[in-house]
């Protein structure tokens, strides 16, 4: 796809938010060679920032090929920016319903096209403490395979300290002015996996690859290693409920162990006049 055909609704965008990317971020741009000049590709992308999105979209412009978005399906009927992303073309993802599918053959028609779909494998902000990419959903896996249009490994860091993700407050923190850097790296291999049935060990096993190429291009970008294994979001989650569940029954026997002790020390209730008068009479009843 060639300049000449963005389109209006993109050009537009670009006009409305490239200015302000421009005075108010640094860039550091890598790896646009790796942008294919023509013919349908995917894009995988890490995401740590609300922000990210924007600095991806500015890069990816630039190449002169522009990506079309999976997004929620709830973007697309919110005003101004709902316009936007029908108008460019994005395409929405319907989740938990059985439209879910639908997205996944509007990408394979766009790929076919000649157009590039852009990913974020992880399905959301990365929940990794040091937002490093965190496992992914297998959907570019799937595409991929059915297509087997290249697939094109992107980072992104410096979204992230303009507008850090779950922070309490979502308000951009421009000062000092900060870098946004975006790298492309060469398309993933999935040779290995082509002509494969798409079983879910399949899936996972190309998930996994894109993901480590993703990591490798965020490693060289941060300039410090990557871990040697991704975030399992899920299993975290497992294991802090787990916690709890044995944290809650220890004090439970904690409260247990001692409740007896507790009860043996406690001093006998004192007697007032009214109650010992009671006594009394039942006892001389008794003695009757």
């Amino acid at each position: 796809m060639s300049r000449r055909r963005i389109g209006f609704w993109y050009r537009l965008a670009a006009v409305i938010c490239k200015p302000p990317l421009l005075v108010l971020f640094r860039r550091d741009w890598q790896g646009m060679e790796h942008i294919p000049a023509d013919g349908g590709f995917i894009t995988a992308v890490n995401h740590n920032s609300y922000l990210d999105p924007l600095s991806y979209a500015h890069y990816q412009y630039n190449t002169g090929r522009v990506p079309r978005f999976l997004a929620k399906a709830g973007l697309f009927r919110s005003g101004f920016v709902g316009l936007m992303m029908r108008g460019t073309g994005q395409i929405p993802v319907y989740r938990e319903t059985t439209d879910a599918a639908n997205a996944f053959r509007a990408a394979v028609s766009a790929i076919d096209k000649g157009e590039c779909v852009a990913f974020y494998p992880e399905g959301t902000l990365t929940r990794d403490p040091e937002l490093w990419p965190m496992q992914g959903k297998t959907g570019a896996a799937r595409v991929a395979l059915l297509t087997k249009a290249p697939v094109i490994p992107v980072a992104q860091w410096g979204a992230n300290d303009a507008m850090p993700p779950y922070a309490k407050e979502k308000k951009l923190r421009l000062f000092p002015r900060k870098t946004l850097r975006v790298k492309a790296g060469p398309p993933v291999d999935l040779s290995a996996f082509h002509g494969q049935e798409p079983t879910a060990e399949v899936l996972r096993a190309v998930t996994d690859v894109i993901m480590a190429a993703i990591t490798e291009q965020l490693a060289g970008l941060r300039g410090e290693p990557a871990p040697a294994e991704p975030y399992d979001w899920r299993k975290a989650v497992a294991r802090e409920r787990r916690a709890a569940r044995e944290a809650a029954r220890a004090a439970q026997g904690a409260a247990a162990a001692t409740a007896p002790a507790e009860r043996a020390a406690a001093p006998e209730p004192a007697v007032g006049p009214q109650q010992a008068r009671s006594t009394q009479q039942a006892q001389e009843d008794e003695s009757k």
